[in-house]
């Protein structure tokens, strides 16, 4: 079994490496729309060669702009042509076979005079764990280079071997609003993850500055606001999904289960102040970061139906309405709604019948 990931370098390129990055990074893009192009007005895929295509691109990267222009080809003919993505911001990709990298410098072959020549430009990976660097020193995949916010960055997809636990020991984790993430173990241990006014506080800030921005018509700000939102809210999952990661491996989990959130937009009743939210956070990112970041811990994530999961007593299966965030079933039985939904999730039906074996 093996897990890829995306490791980010900032680079630090001299004035005329960025140069060349851009024009690079133009070019590629360019390729790859006019072969989409090309390739949906005659309904097939290209049989062009880099010999081909007559741009100022390595041989190596005109390879990889011809396969990347494929594959958009093949999900744009899936779709029965009903719509052709067009790229527009810059990127330019190397294979693996065609870039090295020393942890100081990312060495790849870019056009200097007309000339494709390996040049190295300065990196920077700074990791306060250092869990950069150990990720690094696995099988590395692309290169992919863009400039994000005036910014350099490279991205390296790393392979990762990861191996799958083999025990029994369960946990339930609930997502939510108000309270981002809640789990419990087998033996009942419960953890609260993210702090929920806070993601909501923040959420009305961004929501407010855009409103005043958008009464000064300044669209570029609004633009930039927008990117910094999306930037807390991912920032924010990443750190929630590694706690509650580290809470499992802290107690010996084998298999974490979630719910399967599929059109949860569609089918959640929440409160008007709470609806913006819903429909802007990122329920299936944060689960995504949970299971890759588990997958790399050798724990099992598993998915089940959360039919009636927040509404069902653990203790008689009677089904029951909280009253707030206060459950409370006839037979007695009272706690946190979150928990009682975490608890649930431990043993609901998993969604493809293929829960882990002991």
């Amino acid at each position: 079994m093996s897990q890829t990931i995306t490791v980010k370098i900032k680079l630090l390129p001299t004035k005329e490496q960025a140069s060349i990055l851009y024009e690079m990074s133009q070019t590629y893009i360019s390729v790859i729309n006019t072969l989409v192009s090309e390739m949906v007005a005659e309904k097939k895929s290209t049989k062009k060669s880099s010999k081909d295509i007559p741009v100022h691109l390595p041989s190596a990267v005109k390879n990889q702009a011809i396969k990347d222009a494929k594959s958009v080809f093949k999900k744009t003919r899936k779709n029965q042509f009903t719509s052709v993505p067009v790229l527009k911001k810059p990127v330019c990709i190397w294979n693996n076979q065609n870039y090295s990298f020393d942890y100081t410098h990312i060495s790849m072959p870019i056009m200097v005079n007309g000339k494709a020549t390996k040049i190295p430009i300065c990196a920077l990976l700074a990791d306060k764990d250092n869990r950069n660097f150990d990720l690094l020193t696995y099988k590395l995949g692309t290169l992919r280079i863009t400039k994000k916010s005036n910014k350099w960055i490279a991205q390296i997809s790393v392979t990762i071997p990861t191996t799958r636990g083999t025990g029994l020991k369960i946990m339930g984790v609930d997502l939510g609003l108000k309270v981002p993430a809640v789990a419990v173990t087998d033996d009942e241990k419960v953890c609260f993850f993210g702090n929920g006014r806070q993601n909501k506080f923040k959420k009305r800030k961004f929501r407010s500055d855009r409103k005043a921005l958008g009464k000064k018509k300044k669209l570029n700000a609004i633009r930039r606001s927008k990117d910094k939102e999306q930037r807390w809210m991912k920032d924010q999952d990443h750190k929630t999904s590694r706690a509650i990661v580290n809470f499992a491996k802290g107690n010996k989990i084998s298999v974490i289960r979630l719910e399967q959130l599929a059109k949860i937009r569609q089918t959640t009743r929440t409160s008007r102040k709470n609806e913006k939210n819903l429909h802007t956070w990122s329920f299936y990112r944060l689960s995504q970061f949970i299971e890759y970041k588990a997958n790399l811990e050798g724990i099992n994530v598993e998915y089940v139906n959360p039919a009636y999961t927040s509404q069902t007593c653990p203790k008689c299966s009677e089904k029951n309405k909280a009253q707030g965030r206060k459950y409370k079933c006839k037979c007695g039985f009272e706690k946190h709604r979150d928990i009682i939904g975490a608890m649930n999730i431990r043993y609901a039906p998993v969604v493809d019948g293929k829960s882990q074996s002991a």
